[in-house]
């Protein structure tokens, strides 16, 4: 599978930075969603950074963009995925291919929302869609020490518990605002923030609209420095 491919590259890596493509699983439609893995492989400090699981709501690919096309850092293992959901991305909706809200569909404190193409619609049952699986097999996997989702469009950090240090401090990298707001039922920050003690998984609201290339590069150098912050 594409995470054992990504992996792998741990007996072919020493201390200098290295990088990695590779498929980790797929949409409803078979789309595939690809995760890029640059930096010390070796380093037991994780960091993944998802710039779109809301289908209409990707303006943060350009920071995911951004960070890909960066030199890859020395110091910690970044791993990054463009979308979990190209089939929405491809339809231009909130929701996958199937009308889930993959954001509603993670395991943590999951109920029934809505129906069909809803725009919370947490599907039959938790992590009854493949993207969530593979976010879910990937974190499992991995084990990121940071988190950051990125969303769209009010325009805030916004974290709770025991991410809400890091989180703050993002938004003070990034000159946004912070809020404390407690996670929604089935969200992929709720899920690791309750199976995964003493890491962090927060969500970058973005401004509507796409970001420009200078926003962007802010917005990389705010998750490089703060990963810089966890690797000391």
């Amino acid at each position: 599978m594409g995470i054992e491919i990504l992996l792998s590259a741990v007996a072919l890596a020493t201390t200098s930075p290295t990088r990695a493509t590779a498929v980790v699983g797929h949409s409803v439609a078979d789309r595939p969603i690809k995760a890029h893995r640059l930096g010390d492989t070796t380093s037991s400090h994780k960091v993944l950074v998802v710039g779109c699981i809301h289908g209409d709501e990707c303006a943060g690919e350009a920071i995911t963009r951004n960070l890909i096309g960066r030199k890859a850092p020395g110091r910690f293992d970044l791993w990054i995925i463009n979308t979990v959901n190209p089939d929405g991305r491809r339809l231009g909706v909130r929701q996958n291919g199937r009308g889930v809200d993959l954001n509603r569909n993670f395991g943590s404190e999951w109920i029934p929302i809505g129906s069909r193409w809803d725009p919370e619609y947490s599907g039959p049952r938790p992590w009854s869609e493949p993207e969530t699986r593979t976010v879910r097999r990937l974190v499992k996997t991995i084990h990121p020490e940071l988190t950051i989702w990125y969303h769209q469009p009010q325009t805030l950090v916004r974290a709770w518990g025991q991410s809400v240090p890091l989180a703050r401090k993002y938004a003070s990298f990034a000159g946004m605002t912070f809020s404390k707001i407690g996670w929604p039922h089935g969200t992929a920050p709720n899920w690791q923030n309750h199976r995964f003690p003493g890491t962090t998984s927060f969500v970058v609201e973005l401004a509507p609209g796409p970001i420009s290339t200078r926003g962007a590069a802010r917005q990389g150098s705010a998750v490089m420095r703060l990963a810089r912050t966890l690797a000391g």
